[in-house]
């Protein structure tokens, strides 16, 4: 990974975050932690073998045996690895900031650049990713201001930054959806008919249309969420399953409506003097169609928490983390709604 850079300067604006709307209570599952050789594995996905990938943040991919095994790494890129997604034929996705998207070779290792700049400027905050049967590609940017090294500079901001753009096979290159507040997880509907995909700082979950007279505009699934959502996946079912990274909190409720000349001041503050979140083991699925929790869990562990990334697999529930040197799993049955 690059040095440590200086923060770049932020340009705030005041906003309100949306209101909160409760959640059922889920269950408290068993967690079981699996470590990994470095830290904050932020998303995973699972392979045709079973096998399950992650990205660390000093840039290493690492693949997990299905039943959780020691981790082998299978490659390095030079910046963080972000969302991934494994391609129908067999590569694996990876969502790289700064650097865009790339497609990794799981047999020989080879990295290839697919995206790097999108309407000339360079990709920054690459974050998630999904490939349709078709090979076209959708990918999201949490933001076009900032690379994930100082991913709290969106949230000081307040402006919506973010996007969702759209790779055909062709190698073309489109922008689908602007306009978003740090936009993340993206994944399809089971049938085909839509993407689901979030803005974390809005805490809501949109669908993107595909088919239909919808196709083209963009509808609400999931709003007002008492949390910020981070990736996405499609379960068996058809459920889309979000990793909810933190609780709401009175300071995160406070800093975007708070003057910008404040936050200019805050954000000089070294990273130890940030607030911190209290790492908590959060998953939630929504139904496709109404956007109702249909199941989940939200418990404590002690060596796991932060969760940014998760796929159901075997039975399991896996999730990643941007606070543990590990990634997770819980019983799938056990995250079933009382």
């Amino acid at each position: 990974m690059p040095a440590k850079q200086p923060k770049p300067p932020i340009d705030p604006v005041r906003w309100n975050p949306p209101p909160v709307d409760p959640l059922p209570e889920f269950p408290s599952a068993e967690v079981t932690v699996v470590p990994v050789p470095g830290d904050a594995p932020e998303d995973v996905v699972v392979d045709g073998d079973g096998h399950i990938w992650a990205g660390l943040i000093d840039g290493k991919i690492v693949r997990i045996p299905p039943d959780g095994g020691v981790p082998v790494v299978v490659a390095e890129i030079d910046n963080r690895p972000l969302g991934l997604h494994v391609a129908h034929d067999g590569r694996l996705l990876i969502c790289s900031s700064p650097g865009g998207l790339l497609a990794l070779d799981p047999a020989s290792g080879a990295v290839e650049t697919l995206v790097s700049e999108v309407d000339g400027r360079p990709l920054q905050f690459c974050s998630n990713v999904t490939e349709l049967p078709d090979g076209t590609i959708y990918f999201t940017e949490s933001t076009s201001a900032f690379t994930y090294e100082h991913f709290l500079g969106p949230i000081f901001e307040a402006r919506n930054r973010g996007s969702v753009f759209r790779r055909d096979p062709d190698g073309t290159v489109l922008t689908v959806v602007a306009g978003l507040y740090f936009a993340n997880g993206i994944t399809p509907t089971a049938d085909g008919s839509a993407l689901v995909f979030a803005e974390t700082q809005a805490r809501r979950l949109s669908k993107y249309w595909l088919t239909g007279d919808m196709a083209g505009t963009v509808t609400p699934l999931a709003v007002n969420l008492p949390g910020s959502p981070d990736n996405l996946s499609t379960g068996a079912d058809g459920r889309i399953w979000c990793a909810m990274v933190s609780a709401t909190n009175p300071i995160a409720e406070w800093l975007p409506k708070s003057p910008p000349l404040l936050r200019k001041l805050l954000w000089r503050l070294p990273d130890r003097a940030q607030p911190k979140i209290k790492p908590t083991v959060w998953a939630v699925a929504f139904d496709p169609d109404t956007g109702n929790p249909v199941a989940g869990v939200r418990t404590e562990h002690p060596g796991f928490g932060l969760v940014t990334g998760l796929v159901e697999a075997g039975g399991r529930l896996w999730m990643g983390s941007i606070g543990s040197p590990a990634v997770a799993h819980v019983d799938l049955a056990a995250t079933a709604l009382r």
